[in-house]
């Protein structure tokens, strides 16, 4: 059996794939290109993926023999599920193990946003800073501030969880109210209410652009906006434009429209942390998401039932 990695995963991960098969390791330091993705996977029985590899129809019709496709994310929005699945093919994902380290680092951006760590650091490493003054750089206090969450699944209830040590109040988007959680709001009154709107949405057609200049423009102007979902989620012409206004205060982004590309108006506002995709970026948590994408991959070739399926033949 002939299974394909397309990124390098930790070497106690690995050594279960080679345990049972000739595992192929793309040891590239960005994303496979598509033509050497769709050769390579021609001979491969299972394919173990990321968030940054499409796995189109032209990469799931190369590969006669493929039963899995195992994406090392929450998220699958690069894997035609539907295509994959009439092909007889499971595809799975790496849910749960990184819910807590999201949790955390949104925090981390929504205190570093408010309390303008980022502008001091530069300010710092210009040789800029002349010494301690009364209003320099002053922040915004949570205490007694509204955290909006726009999506209340795993990762925006464990943001959630969080919010009393930091005396907010919660308020949340979902088809349902959740017992416990916060007050359930439309979008709209969310926006017009919150002052730190997180987002945790998965991208799809309805939440593509959910941000966009209408939606901005609902904001308080003292409000920040933190992404951690997906890039697209937020349009980042509209984002550019409402920062540049003042629309509103600020705002914190681990994931961007068209990654890796940052929007060059973005890079040039001081009200804005940029932060290259490092939500579940923690040892632990990344040889975890490795580990549950090869434990799927072992389950389906012995003929398991895969742990985390998104999509069944």
């Amino acid at each position: 059996m002939n299974i394909l990695v397309t990124r390098k995963l930790p070497s106690s991960v690995l050594d279960k794939l080679r345990a049972v098969a000739d595992v192929d390791v793309y040891t590239g330091e960005a994303a496979i290109p598509p033509g050497e993705l769709r050769a390579r996977v021609a001979d491969k029985v299972a394919l173990v993926s990321l968030l940054t590899d499409a796995i189109d129809r032209g990469v799931i019709d190369a590969a006669p023999s493929l039963r899995i496709i195992a994406n090392v994310a929450v998220g699958f929005n690069n894997v035609d599920v539907p295509y994959a699945s009439s092909r007889g093919i499971v595809v799975t994902n790496t849910p749960d193990v990184l819910t807590e380290s999201v949790a955390d680092f949104t925090w981390a951006l929504i205190l570093a946003i408010t309390r303008r760590l980022a502008e001091g650091e530069r300010l710092v490493r210009r040789g800029e800073w002349k010494g301690w003054a009364l209003d320099l750089l002053l922040g915004t206090e949570l205490r007694g501030k509204q955290l909006g969450l726009v999506g209340v699944g795993r990762i925006g209830r464990a943001v959630a969880a969080r919010a009393p040590a930091f005396g907010m109040r919660v308020a949340y988007t979902a088809r349902r109210e959740l017992d416990g959680l916060g007050e359930a709001m439309s979008l709209d009154r969310l926006l017009l209410t919150s002052d730190i709107v997180s987002l945790h949405v998965p991208l799809t057609p309805e939440t593509t652009h959910l941000i966009d200049k209408r939606a901005l423009t609902r904001m308080k102007r003292s409000a920040y906006l933190v992404n951690t979902a997906r890039g697209p989620v937020v349009d980042e012409d509209a984002l550019a434009w409402a920062l540049q206004q003042h629309l509103i205060a600020g705002a914190a982004l681990d994931v961007y429209e068209h990654e890796p590309a940052v929007h060059p108006d973005l890079l040039k506002l001081e009200n804005v942390l940029l932060v290259p995709h490092l939500g579940s970026g923690t040892t632990e948590t990344r040889t975890a998401m490795a580990d549950l994408a090869v434990e799927n991959v072992l389950a389906v070739l012995a003929g398991r039932p895969p742990i985390t399926p998104v999509g069944r033949p």
